[in-house]
């Protein structure tokens, strides 16, 4: 569980640098096709943007069927391409995108010049955006090791109204980070259930427990490399 002052953080919005979620995501061109993505050594594959990367099981399924060899069908996925970018995402069979509790995904972007550390804080400065002010923040679960970034969490406690079809809905989500050459990924997952006071670990759509072991293990697992 995250520790006291860790949580202490989150009555505020951190936003780094001032940059904003669309300069380091541009618009995905919406070509949306099947996913290129497949069972591999106990996880899944997602080859996409000239790269190949290793995700763990999700963790909604259970040992039986995450050792199953069989991941890919037990799951709704979605995927969208354009030019330099690529997104992934996996729901619970049945979910889907309208009505998901939970979300794991990938976000690849590649030819952006960013180094990783200045991607982070514009994907930092784009979710606080989105949140209901006072009611978003950020923590880490590890510190930085050069250019290794720490997992990162993200609280929004209720998002804000202006978005239209998240009404009295909050998150939580868990972050990691990888590079490969000119290539940047953001591996995550994200819970979401009704608006919650972030200080009050009872009412977060998740429990901290789960949040924190999801943040290690996609901080620890997932590999990424150019494709043969």
């Amino acid at each position: 569980m995250p520790s006291r002052g860790v949580l202490n953080i989150l009555g505020y919005a951190v936003v780094l640098m001032g940059l904003g979620w669309a300069m380091v995501h541009p618009a995905l061109a919406q070509l949306r096709i099947d996913p290129p993505l497949y069972d591999a050594d106990g996880g899944l594959v997602l080859a996409a943007q000239g790269l190949e990367l290793w995700l763990p099981p999700p963790d909604w399924l259970d040992e039986t069927k995450q050792a199953s060899g069989d991941i890919r069908t037990q799951i709704d996925a979605v995927f969208r391409t354009g030019e330099g970018e690529a997104l992934l995402e996996i729901y619970p069979k049945g979910e889907g995108e309208a009505l998901w509790s939970t979300l794991y995904g990938v976000r690849i972007s590649t030819g952006s010049g960013y180094t990783l550390k200045a991607y982070r804080d514009a994907i930092m400065a784009g979710f606080s955006s989105n949140c209901r002010r006072g009611l978003a923040g950020f923590f880490q679960l590890g510190a930085d090791d050069g250019d290794t970034l720490g997992p990162l969490g993200y609280v929004c406690g209720a998002f804000d109204p202006r978005l239209r079809g998240y009404a009295d809905l909050g998150e939580v989500m868990v972050m990691s980070f990888r590079q490969e050459g000119d290539a940047v990924a953001l591996i995550f997952q994200q819970w979401r259930g009704d608006a919650f006071d972030p200080r009050d670990e009872q009412s977060w759509p998740v429990q901290t427990s789960v949040v924190e072991s999801r943040a290690r293990q996609l901080q620890a697992e997932p590999r990424l490399q150019r494709a043969d």
